[in-house]
């Protein structure tokens, strides 16, 4: 019955809107533009169909090309044209397996006594789609907040001998933006060969200044994907989210934070920043340079795949579990992190802990979060009551009564502004990175997660989880349901757009 009222809905609004359309422009050139224009959306709408896309994207471009005709032409223009993605990028996706196949060590054996069974095949499903093996000789350390992780990065770009590759989606021309600049150029000057790969996008408003200060003194600056006429380009739609940072080979830092001010609390709007980063050192690290190298080779065709950056110090005594790196992006079809998220969600016996600022998730995700709590699994999301972004803020409360009567508990922190993204399975696995629980992190970002296994960091992660719920307020189905009509208007309105957000 709830289909049939959609279909009709939508038929309806599609009929509304073509009466209007036609009302208002019957004469002169503006009638032949309407025409053209009108035909151009009819067969828009047709490639859409034959796209074969999820039922759920389908409708929600239907419905914004039916209703909004004009906005909706455009906005398709900027960020629906899915078809050219596998073309855009067929070619990086072939190079990084070929580079994967020959520099990652095959999968690993898992001990299934050390993790269970339904563990051991997640692991295996996670080191065949995501191209790197489970490392055991690897040293992790979580890093709460900008002070604590900006200390450690400060401190060990210092110490760089040979190199140092950092990778970014936002970097500002702010205090701890120069403080890094000051470091790189001295470090630079002292004969460290230095790449420096920023986001077109994301780091659009980072000055000119700052750039040739860096390129003066010999630091190799490019910026991802970047973008001239953003409606005729569809690269506008597909950046590159990832953090990274690799320091001699056998140094690497990943997780949530970008490079700015307001990831240290400085900006008034936010207050305090809570995030989460995370060091890593030895083998793991060779799978972060080799992300950042084919970034690299993707926007310069300079290849640097040699000994000399691929081959980490090893550690003596390292055992502390295991460790592994996977890049996911719009490059790769499978959906790497989305997967492998689902994969951990549906392998807990226990728990599933969430915290993610941006909850959008896709049907896959969100069937399998409340089944998981249906089933009596303790199922957690914390979420930001503050917003950054309030589109996808009022998208995500949309998914909320569904989860609360499925079983699931959610918590809002109260603190400040919640950036961390962090999934936490049996309190044994988790993982830590740049991808939201959204379907941006999951379709269209070149992201990267670090994936933890019964290591100290795990231990970390889940301590400073419950640290952050007793700064937050749980959110409770009869109070939740009380909230105003507008709310709600806006929160469906917002969830229509999921599928683009």
């Amino acid at each position: 019955m709830k289909n049939t009222v959609r279909v009709l809905l939508f038929i309806a609004v599609l009929a509304l809107s073509y009466i209007f359309y036609f009302d208002q422009y019957l004469s002169g050139m503006v009638k032949y533009f309407s025409i053209v224009f009108t035909f151009s959306v009819i067969v828009i709408g047709f490639l859409i169909f034959f796209e074969n896309r999820h039922p759920a994207q389908t409708l929600t471009w239907l419905v914004v090309l039916g209703a909004f005709p004009f906005l909706g032409f455009i906005f398709y223009l900027l960020f629906g044209r899915n078809y050219r993605k596998e073309k855009m990028y067929k070619e990086k996706y072939i190079l990084d397996q070929e580079t994967y196949n020959k520099f990652e060590p095959g999968p690993k054996e898992i001990n299934a006594d050390m993790f269970g069974l339904f563990q051991e095949k997640h692991f295996q499903l996670a080191q065949r789609i995501g191209n790197s093996a489970i490392s055991f000789s690897s040293e992790t350390k979580l890093l709460t907040n900008g002070n604590e992780t900006f200390g450690e990065i400060l401190k060990w770009l210092k110490t760089a001998k040979h190199h140092i590759h950092m990778e970014y989606y936002i970097v500002r021309h702010d205090e701890i933006g120069n403080q890094i600049k000051d470091i790189l150029i001295e470090r630079a000057n002292n004969g460290v060969k230095i790449r420096f790969l920023y986001d077109a996008v994301g780091a659009w408003q980072l000055s000119k200044d700052y750039i040739n200060d860096l390129k003066g003194a010999g630091v190799e600056v490019v910026a991802f994907g970047p973008v001239k006429i953003p409606v005729l380009n569809n690269k506008f739609n597909f950046r590159n989210h990832r953090k990274i940072i690799v320091i001699d080979g056998s140094i690497g830092f990943v997780g949530g934070l970008n490079i700015g001010d307001e990831y240290l609390g400085k900006n008034p709007h936010f207050g305090f920043w809570r995030d989460t980063h995370l060091f890593v050192r030895g083998e793991a690290v060779r799978t972060l340079q080799l992300i950042f190298l084919q970034d690299w080779y993707y926007m310069t065709n300079d290849d640097f795949l040699t000994p000399g950056y691929l081959s980490p110090d090893p550690l003596e005594n390292a055992n502390d579990g295991g460790v592994q790196m996977i890049a996911g992006g719009p490059d790769n079809e499978l959906s790497v992190l989305k997967n492998i998220f689902f994969s951990m969600i549906t392998s807990a016996k226990k728990s599933v802990w969430v915290a993610s600022p941006y909850f959008v998730p896709d049907e896959d995700i969100f069937s399998a979060l409340k089944i998981a709590a249906l089933s009596g699994v303790d199922v957690r999301l914390l979420v930001p009551h503050k917003p950054d972004k309030r589109i996808v803020f009022h998208a995500s409360r949309s998914y909320f009564p569904d989860l609360l009567e499925a079983g699931a508990r959610i918590f809002e922190y109260q603190k400040g502004f919640m950036h961390s993204k962090i999934v936490i399975v049996d309190e044994e696995m988790a993982s830590i990175g740049t991808s939201n629980m959204d379907m941006r992190s999951f379709h269209l970002n070149f992201e990267v997660n670090a994936f933890l296994y019964k290591t100290e960091s795990t231990s970390s992660i889940v301590k400073e989880y419950l640290h952050d719920l007793e700064e937050s307020e749980e959110l409770q189905l009869e109070e939740f349901q009380k909230r105003h009509m507008g709310y709600r208007i806006l929160e469906s309105t917002s969830r229509l757009m999921s599928p683009l957000l």
